[in-house]
């Protein structure tokens, strides 16, 4: 792991909530990616997503931004956990003004984000020049609009990240000649894993097994996916009072003793790791989490001979639609922004995979070569004039 160009650390006032933002590197003064906030939030933790941004922004061919990540130690779901948000946000607010983009992650609503910088009249933080550039502003427009539009009845941000997924997930099974109608386990069913979980039934896999943070639901003939996404909970959960008479509830630890051909970790960083990396049954691993396997695991998961399509190759779709629409590189249409990302997918996916195969080596490897980010470029700022006076 390389060295963060910018590392700040931010305590609470009022609480014990504690908080980083880190910046992997700039691109033209431009940096992105999610702010998340759960109990276990660590400042290693988040440089290690900082550092995956930056890899994903260059698998995403953008040219205008580096990776950055913002994390929150403290529960999501505690009463306050808009307040402590909000004076995290403020805290970091210089550097969002001058082209630090932090959006929404695990433990977050990027409406809540988006409320916080409209309160301080930022409507998405932008470098100075690009303040400037009538392109850009009109972009963000185009980007607000999307936001409200819909695809299959879900949100579009809400889908973009696991269609991107799912496309990644269908590509590598393609690759790899696996069996139509192969079996899917999804760990985590926020907003990722149950429309990655809703595109890839769409696409004909079979998902037998989905745990969230309360349980594992299984079936050996396919969940109803669309059925489990009505009747989730203000959380993101599902609701056990909908299920099928026929589906199995387990404890949501026994998700890597579902027998599946590719399981999808779509939560929490190194759920696979050094002490269950045996356990896997799969054929091939889909990283739609950031870094959901630990280095110990991957070790195991790499001498077994299982495939990956790890984390910046699969789940791409979020930062890609926003760099697309707002730097007009695609319209802003739900079904033109999904395709741009299905096509980014699969192309990525199937250099990963074809490249692999030729060295005989592990696509994590051969990732981190292709798609390497640049070393950081400077935060853009725009000094004080010349007649202002520091107090």
């Amino acid at each position: 792991m390389s060295k963060p160009y910018l590392v700040v650390e931010w305590n609470d006032t009022e609480t014990d909530a504690k908080g980083w933002m880190v910046v992997h590197n700039f691109v033209k003064g431009y940096t992105g990616g999610g702010t998340r906030m759960h109990p276990t939030v660590t400042k290693e933790e988040v440089e290690r997503l900082a550092e995956a941004m930056a890899y994903k922004y260059v698998a995403s061919e953008s040219e205008t931004t580096g990776g950055c990540k913002a994390g929150i130690s403290y529960d999501y779901k505690a009463p306050d956990a808009y307040d402590v948000l909000r004076r995290f946000l403020i805290a970091m607010m210089p550097y969002v003004d001058n082209g630090v983009s932090l959006g929404s992650d695990l433990g977050t609503k990027y409406e809540d984000v988006l409320n916080i910088f409209h309160e301080f009249g930022i409507d998405i933080p932008l470098t100075q020049s690009m303040k400037k550039d009538p392109a850009v502003l009109q972009g963000i427009k185009d980007y607000d609009e999307l936001l409200s539009k819909r695809i299959d009845g879900l949100l579009v941000n809400d889908v973009v990240t696991g269609y991107g997924v799912a496309f990644s997930a269908d590509e590598a099974w393609k690759f790899k000649k696996g069996k139509e109608g192969a079996k899917v386990v999804i760990q985590g069913f926020g907003c990722v894993g149950a429309s990655c979980a809703l595109k890839l039934s769409q696409l004909g896999y079979k998902v037998v097994g989905i745990s969230d943070a309360n349980l594992l639901v299984t079936c050996e003939e396919g969940l109803d996916v669309q059925k489990l996404i009505d009747h989730k909970n203000v959380y993101g959960e599902m609701d056990k009072n909908h299920f099928d008479p026929a589906y199995e509830v387990r404890p949501n630890s026994e998700w890597l003793d579902v027998d599946c051909d590719i399981l999808i970790p779509c939560a929490l960083e190194d759920v696979i790791n050094g002490s269950n990396a045996e356990k896997v049954n799969a054929s091939l691993v889909v990283e739609a989490a950031n870094i959901p396997i630990s280095a110990e695991g991957d070790e195991i998961i790499k001498e077994r001979g299982i495939d990956i399509v790890n984390d910046f190759v699969a789940n791409l779709g979020a930062i890609r639609a926003y760099d697309a629409v707002i730097f007009g590189l695609v319209e802003a249409e739900p079904q033109a922004v999904i395709d741009d990302i299905e096509r980014l997918c699969r192309k990525n996916v199937f250099r990963l995979f074809t490249e692999s195969k030729e060295q005989n080596r592990y696509q994590r490897d051969v990732a981190y070569e292709i798609f390497k980010p640049a070393k950081s470029d400077s935060l853009e700022y725009t000094s004080p004039s010349p007649t202002s006076t520091v107090q």
